[in-house]
């Protein structure tokens, strides 16, 4: 087993080394052992540590959660319920987040019915027709998986990117019913598609390919990682990019 200095091992986190003594002082990160002169050696397994923890974190997790789970995961006597009753927490703090969203969103769409109601009984106004046209886009509660699919070809087109234009379903079809990970990282988002058979990476560099000069995701990249592909999108519609992934990994 070749153990990992701590500069090899920073370097394929894509750390600092100062990250990794402070994980060590809190108990996550401990060195398998040391060299003659005293440098950190780690085994290979501390890569999987490292990046289960930065994983937990973009989640919300403490660092004192983040201690219980792999506490839990090492067997050293914490029940199975203490884990399950930390992640469940997080879930829920989501859940309420979600819930504000959903009910900004569903009045915001009785604010706009209201709004086309008061419009109507005015009489026909200038720009009446592209108003309907939004409110048809984003208000159709008969069914929420087609209003879904519906907002976000509306909203690629409105930002004018090139996924709006996509006409290649069985390029899609690589895609659709694959699980992605996506975090932030200041105004990016980076996605992680798994896996690295040849139909997907061919989707994934031609959706690169098109999407060069999209002006609506600015240095568009994709990287081949251990893992599979990670494409970063920046910029403040940099979420249009994750919605477009979102929306096939739910089969759209």
């Amino acid at each position: 087993m070749k153990l990992l200095t701590i500069g090899q091992l920073a370097r394929h986190a894509g750390v600092a080394t100062s990250l990794l003594r402070y994980y060590e002082t809190k108990g996550l990160l401990v060195p398998a052992g040391r060299t003659d002169a005293g440098y950190r050696l780690y085994a290979p397994e501390a890569e999987q540590d490292l990046r289960f923890i930065q994983r937990a974190q973009r989640l919300g997790f403490s660092l004192a959660d983040v201690r219980r789970f792999m506490d839990g995961l090492s067997g050293a006597g914490l029940e199975d319920a203490t884990v399950a009753h930390t992640a469940e927490q997080r879930y829920l703090e989501i859940e309420r987040k979600l819930t504000e969203l959903q009910v900004l969103q569903h009045e915001l769409e009785l604010f706009l019915l209201d709004f086309r109601h008061r419009m109507q009984q005015q009489g026909e106004k200038p720009g009446a027709a592209l108003y309907a046209r939004l409110l048809d886009r984003i208000c159709d509660h008969g069914n929420h998986q087609h209003s879904s699919a519906a907002s976000l070809e509306w909203l690629l087109d409105r930002a004018g990117c090139s996924l709006a234009s996509l006409e290649q379903p069985g390029l899609l079809d690589a895609l659709r019913g694959r699980h992605v990970h996506v975090w932030r990282e200041g105004d990016a988002y980076r996605i992680l598609i798994p896996g690295h058979d040849r139909a997907l990476q061919r989707a994934l560099e031609e959706i690169t390919r098109i999407e060069s000069d999209c002006r609506a995701h600015p240095a568009l990249t994709l990287d081949r990682v251990e893992e599979g592909f990670v494409f970063v999108a920046k910029g403040d519609r940099a979420f249009l990019f994750v919605q477009f992934f979102l929306a096939l990994e739910m089969g759209n």
